[in-house]
């Protein structure tokens, strides 16, 4: 069974094992549990009948809610689960008080550019060098609410 809950602090070492075998430069417990005390920061996991296989975080500022991050165990990608957690979060975002979205996504990350894509996310910018190890560029995306 699948469900998408806010991340507990007993989820932490799950998600900080899920973000060093995705990341090159992997946020660490501490960042993860900062974000549980902050009223306008939430993360989401996806919990598959006990095991906790990926999440997302989302920080409002203003009503712009930057995604930090989104991280699936490999194992499961490419199986829906991304989007269904990124529609969580946009759908948290707005409970949050959000009305658009940003994101940052390493250039040749192709498969996750096209799942923004499909949810509405545009290009909208570049940031020269944003990433390291390896150093490459960003694509900023947005989605914004239609009014």
């Amino acid at each position: 069974m699948i469900k998408i809950r806010e991340m507990l602090e007993s989820d932490i070492a799950d998600i900080a094992r899920i973000e060093e075998e995705t990341f090159s430069m992997p946020w660490s417990a501490d960042a993860f549990h900062d974000m549980l005390v902050r009223d306008n920061m939430t993360y989401l996991v996806i919990d598959l009948n006990g095991q906790i296989i990926g999440g997302a975080g989302i920080r409002n500022i203003l009503g712009d809610a930057e995604i930090t991050n989104v991280a699936i165990k490999k194992s499961y990608r490419n199986k829906g689960y991304g989007k269904r957690l990124i529609n969580a979060l946009t759908n948290k975002g707005y409970e949050m008080g959000a009305n658009a979205f940003t994101l940052e996504v390493r250039k040749s990350n192709i498969p996750a550019i096209l799942l923004y894509k499909s949810l509405g996310f545009t290009e909208e910018g570049l940031r020269k060098n944003f990433y390291e190890k390896p150093r490459e560029d960003a694509l900023i995306m947005w989605k914004r609410q239609s009014v």
